[in-house]
């Protein structure tokens, strides 16, 4: 016995030595000095409509009646952050672009003024009205919804300070890591100097970023804008609505949600608020551009739907909690690129000190009001030229009050059986 504790004792000081090798012939790492942060969107549907400014009240109203639903749009968003002062008077940085972004030879990143903010503006007390009505949320996907749902949240309760235990579980990360407080000198794009990417700007190529507060970067994207998501809904005879999507080659996964409502025609009684997620996720970074690996992770716990998944049923009780509005949008993640300077080392015991580092993430999104026409891409198709007939919901009476008359106002569509 007193040699096999000899032997232990050994075989742990190996495991010690060993650990404390590891330890000491670990690579030194240093910087980023910059880093740089490229999201890219394609948007369709009724979330087309924003993309690239506010649309016109002619063609809100054009796509409200179906014309012009199917076209995508496209939307980048760049940040530059770095650990360095400007090496001047002012920062100046530049993103130059392949030709096939049609956005001229380069973008100017902006380095937003520092205004110290000034104390909050209250309200007058007069003005002060306790909210009223309910938010009702249900999650998965499902003929209906399983016992326990919705969840009833009063509004009033919590401007009194009841705040129900457990009512966000997200575990979704939202992880952008370029931002004016991570930064001594920061740019961004777009800022309001004239210039969006088009439906046909593409991504590919070789890129570049210079300016006098980073090291230059350069680097070739071989991932272009993802394809417009296509989704359309269909009410089923139980009273759930289907809702299904052409799949798209380089999505990782998929999200969807709803917002809903119910109201008298002056204010808006029930908000309803309904997500893919099987385990009751909606904030965090759901709307974001995710990573594949978070994304490969949220899909195994079923927080998000696979990239082979292509319908969702949407629960009877959402539809009957909302009869008279409902938005869907709907996500799809995709590929990351990233790139360094200088390479890693190949020896671990020479330093890497990086200057810089660059990725690229993309996603696709669209969003639909089912029931509505133009709002569902199924509806943009002309039932009597395909001979097909219209699916509706039982009949109820069905207008645009409270929430739903923000949405119909601004589109200036008058109360809408859905072609009913």
């Amino acid at each position: 016995m007193r040699h096999l504790g000899k032997f232990r004792a050994l075989a742990l000081a190996g495991i010690g030595l060993g650990a404390v090798g590891a330890f000491v012939y670990a690579q030194s790492t240093t910087g980023p000095v910059a880093r740089y942060e490229m999201r890219a969107g394609t948007t369709s549907g009724f979330a087309g409509m924003a993309s690239g400014g506010k649309p016109s009240m002619g063609s809100a109203l054009s796509m409200a009646m179906g014309r012009g639903g199917n076209s995508a749009q496209h939307e980048l968003w760049l940040d530059l952050g770095s650990s360095r002062a400007p090496a001047g008077t002012a920062p100046k940085a530049d993103h130059f672009m392949p030709a096939g972004a049609k956005l001229g030879p380069s973008v100017v990143l902006k380095t937003p003024e520092k205004v110290k903010p000034g104390p909050p503006e209250m309200p007058a007390e007069r003005d002060f009205q306790r909210p009223k009505g309910r938010m009702l949320i249900f999650w998965g996907c499902g003929e209906h919804a399983p016992k326990g749902q919705p969840v009833v949240i009063d509004f009033a309760k919590i401007a009194a300070g009841q705040m129900p235990p457990g009512l966000w579980t997200s575990s979704v990360p939202s992880d952008r890591y370029v931002v004016p407080s991570s930064s001594k000198t920061y740019g961004y794009w777009p800022w309001g100097d004239g210039k969006a990417v088009k439906p046909d700007s593409s991504l590919l190529g070789q890129h570049r970023v210079a300016g006098n507060y980073s090291p230059e970067m350069t680097f070739t994207l071989t991932h272009d804008f993802m394809g417009p998501l296509r989704a359309a809904s269909n009410a089923q005879p139980s009273g759930a609505t289907l809702l299904r999507w052409s799949p798209l080659a380089d999505a990782t996964g998929y999200h969807a949600s709803l917002i809903g409502g119910k109201g008298d025609g002056r204010e808006m009684q029930d908000i309803v608020w309904w997500s893919s997620s099987m385990t009751r996720e909606f904030g965090g970074g759901l709307v974001d551009w995710l990573s594949p690996a978070t994304v490969a992770r949220l899909v195994a716990n079923k927080t998000v739907l696979s990239p082979q998944t292509t319908t969702c049923m949407i629960p009877a009780e959402v539809r009957q909690a909302a009869p008279q509005f409902m938005m869907v949008s709907l996500y799809a993640y995709g590929p990351q690129e990233d790139f360094v300077y200088p390479p890693k080392p190949a020896n671990p015991k020479a330093a890497w000190n990086i200057e810089w580092q660059a990725r690229i993430r993309h996603r696709s999104m669209t969003a639909i009001m089912p029931g509505m026409p133009g709002m569902d891409e199924a509806s943009q198709r002309n039932p009597q030229q395909s001979g097909e007939q219209p699916q509706c919901p039982p009949k109820k009476k069905r207008g645009f009050g409270g929430l739903g008359g923000l949405i119909g106002g601004a589109l200036g569509v008058p109360g809408s059986n859905g072609g009913c």
